[in-house]
């Protein structure tokens, strides 16, 4: 090999070893390789930067402006309620997770199915008495299988066609991965049905336990039009919060208390919940509930910049032993009280007959610059905003859902490219206020943007100085090895590194070598290609390999070897079908 070769290979195991074994932030270390490839000569600059404008990763920015819309509506949500229903047993709920999960992961980000799913499962887990562990990570697996299935479902897919557009001029459809992907979603979600409950033991969830919390009361009142009119308590899913629980309803002014579940609500039922104050958080995101405080009717804040804030009185208060209703602090504070905790409990009472005290913890709704405005102010001891507490504008899920079909019917009929269609649905969701600006700029996700862009060095440089092929030889082993045992190996070492780095930095750098495997064996190269599509999503066995299975991992209260247990086979089953199934569809 030539020194540049070398020098390029030491590059690419000095970043794996470094994405693997240390806690720097991957970004910074794939910049650095490509200032290395750069500062070294190996790659021209716009080599080495081509990754920045491949329509791949710029597709991937634009979809993440889709998914804010889809979030920021509660039209996943929406669709989920729906889809998931009221289970009575562990099998009938583990079905309602594994088809909807894969379904909608199919058309929009994974990670956003998930983590719009986590509560729902939490509630199912609380009020079926079973574990969230036999739910959690079965969901996570299936919103990987079912992203397999269209173009859009990963990242990894629109990378890897990106490198195929740039790279052989060739371009896959919307629904080209379907003949592999849906059946393989019929594979793993067989498998998952069947053996989930035999594989993992029962898990608790690392939840917020209520007595060690803050505790609040929050009134909520039915709305009049809304889809909770009639509906018991049990089927509206306020049975058992992840975080609170339904302690009383006040009714044409009367008090019912120790409501049944079978309790039909009423519009104008005022709903009181006790819990931490993440109950507040999922009560904003349950379609046909509002504040019962008429004062939030008042704030003059925009739907989209309000948030959830949690502020600890301090003694330069300016309504120190006065009543929340003297105070006047909503015109003082542009902020409306939800719940008062005074050591550690929830004051009882009419919240505006409080005398407000030292050292009271105070949940409040306002405008997202309030915990900078007063943070460092002595009015208050402390001041800490809720994450990802602005409450969903529910009335426009439906335009956001038009705008996600929209996309996907232009991009599956050819009339539009996927850019030219995820473009057009990211400028659908800003120009129908769905997510406003301000708050699409944070949804975008530089850090992975820059990780995917910078990976393109890395297989430049594999490309441009032989290293590819070179690796291509030593990976074929035999001159006359069959084409879909080198298939297998390309799939193979391709899991390997996505179970070690990230998932899409695994494409990349497997893009080339798999190329020159199929070049040096004289057959198509499109098999190969999409095997690392498959492959590289295919992380099963640890909870580092894919986002989604970290995400489960605290709620699911799982050890690393409960995904081996379960992860291990899976892996199996599906590179099995993989291999076996894309050669049929593509021929080599």
């Amino acid at each position: 090999m030539e020194i540049a070769a070398i020098f390029t290979l030491l590059v690419v195991v000095a970043t794996l070893a470094a994405l693997a074994l240390t806690r720097i932030a991957p970004d910074a270390i794939l910049m650095s390789a490509l200032g290395g490839l750069v500062i070294s000569g190996t790659l021209t600059p716009g080599q080495a930067l081509q990754g920045f404008s491949n329509p791949g990763v710029i597709t991937i920015a634009t979809l993440y402006v889709v998914a804010a819309g889809l979030k920021e509506t509660g039209a996943i949500q929406w669709l989920a309620h729906r889809l998931l229903g009221q289970p009575s047993r562990l099998r009938q709920a583990q079905l309602r997770v594994l088809l909807p999960a894969a379904g909608l992961s199919a058309f929009m980000n994974n990670t956003t199915v998930v983590a719009m799913f986590i509560p729902a499962i939490q509630e199912w887990a609380a009020r079926l008495k079973l574990p969230p562990g036999k739910l959690l990570l079965p969901l996570s697996y299936a919103a990987i299988i079912g992203g397999t299935c269209t173009l859009i479902g990963t990242s990894t897919n629109l990378v890897v066609d990106g490198l195929l557009q740039t790279e052989r001029g060739v371009s896959l459809s919307m629904f080209s991965l379907a003949w592999v992907g849906v059946p393989l979603v019929l594979v793993g979600g067989t498998f998952l049905y069947f053996f989930t409950n035999r594989l993992l033991p029962d898990r608790q969830g690392v939840l917020e336990q209520l007595e060690q919390a803050r505790e609040y009361a929050v009134e909520v009142e039915v709305e009049a039009k809304g889809p909770l009119v009639g509906k018991t308590i049990a089927d509206a899913g306020l049975r058992s919060l992840a975080h609170g629980y339904l302690a009383d309803i006040e009714r044409h002014g009367h008090l019912l208390t120790a409501v049944p579940p079978d309790t039909e609500l009423m519009a104008g039922d005022i709903l009181v919940f006790i819990g931490a104050p993440e109950c507040a958080r999922e009560l904003r995101r349950v379609h046909g509930l509002k504040p019962a405080s008429g004062d939030i009717h008042k704030l003059d804040i925009a739907h989209h910049q309000r948030c959830l804030v949690e502020a600890v009185i301090g003694p330069d208060f300016g309504g120190l032993n006065q009543t929340v209703r003297d105070s006047r602090f909503r015109s003082r504070y542009q902020a409306v009280i939800l719940s008062i905790s005074r050591n550690g409990k929830r004051i009882p009472g009419k919240l505006g007959a409080v005398t407000l005290q030292v050292g009271d913890t105070l949940l409040l709704e306002t405008a997202q610059d309030f915990v900078d405005q007063y943070r460092y102010r002595k009015d208050f001891l402390l001041v800490s905003g809720l994450t990802d507490s602005t409450p969903p504008d529910f009335r426009k899920a439906p335009v956001a859902l038009g705008i996600l079909a929209g996309m996907v019917g232009l991009s599956a009929t050819g009339v539009l490219s996927i850019l030219e269609a995820a473009l057009l649905a990211g400028g659908g969701m800003l120009a129908t206020r769905c997510v406003p600006m301000s708050k699409a700029r944070r949804y975008i996700d530089l850090s992975v943007l820059t990780v995917i862009a910078a990976s393109f060095a890395l297989g430049a440089g594999m490309t441009e100085t032989g290293a590819a092929t070179q690796v291509a030889q030593w990976l074929l082993l035999s001159e006359d090895l069959a084409p879909w045992a080198a298939l297998a190996l390309v799939y193979l070492m391709t899991a390997v590194f996505t179970e070690l780095i990230t998932n899409n930095a695994a494409a990349v750098l497997m893009f080339p070598i798999a190329v020159s495997v199929a070049d040096q064996l004289g057959v198509n190269f499109l098999p190969f290609a999409v095997a690392i599509m498959f492959a590289a999503s295919a992380s099963f066995i640890t909870p580092l390999g894919y986002q989604t299975n970290l995400m489960v991992l605290g709620p699911g209260g799982y050890r690393f070897s409960d995904y081996l247990r379960l992860g291990a086979p899976l892996s199996v089953l599906v590179a099995i079908t993989v291999i076996g199934l894309v050669p049929l569809v593509w021929g080599f």
